[in-house]
C-alpha cells in the first residue's frame, strides 16, 4: 500500500531547482529520531511532497521514493539513514505555509502540529487537498 509524506529541506542546502536539475534528491543529516523512523518506513514509489524550509516556506512539488532507507552518507552511525527521491512534478505555484495554515482541513498535519519535524506522514486526504490547492492557485 502506498504511503504519502512531506519532506522539508532548506533550499540553501538543496533546493527544488537542484532536485529538478539533478533528477534526484537524497535527504541526509536527519538526526531527529521521529523523522529517521519515518524515513525507514518509506517504500519505493511512495509519494512525497518537497517543502522549502527556512526560506520560501512553501511546498514546491511532488517526488517519489526511488531508493529506500540506506546508510546516511554524512555519518557512519547505522542509526541514521537516508532516502533517495526523484522529482515527479512541480507545482504551478508553490503552496505557501500561510495558505496551508488557512486551510481548516490541514490543521492537523505535522507541518503545523510539529513544525520542527523534517519528515512526516500525510494521509491520502491531506495529500490530495494539498495537490488540489497547489493546482488551483
Amino acid at each position: 500500500m502506498m504511503s504519502y509524506w512531506l519532506v522539508k529541506f532548506a533550499p540553501f542546502r538543496y533546493s527544488w531547482k537542484d532536485c529538478l536539475r539533478n533528477g534526484k534528491f537524497e535527504i541526509y543529516s536527519i538526526r531527529n529520531p521521529q523523522s529517521a523512523n519515518n524515513l525507514q518506513k518509506m517504500k519505493i514509489d511512495d509519494e512525497v511532497l518537497f517543502y522549502h524550509s527556512q526560506e520560501d516556506r512553501s511546498i514546491m512539488g511532488k517526488m517519489k521514493v526511488v531508493q529506500e532507507s540506506h546508510q546516511d552518507p554524512t555519518t557512519s552511525n547505522p542509526r541514521w539513514v537516508s532516502v533517495t527521491f526523484e522529482p515527479v512534478a512541480s507545482f504551478d505555484k508553490p503552496l505557501s505555509l500561510a495558505v496551508i495554515k488557512s486551510t481548516p482541513s490541514l490543521s492537523e498535519i505535522g507541518l503545523i502540529r510539529q513544525p520542527r519535524l523534517s519528515v512526516m506522514p500525510l494521509t491520502i486526504a491531506e495529500f490530495e487537498i494539498i495537490k488540489r490547492l497547489a493546482t488551483n492557485l
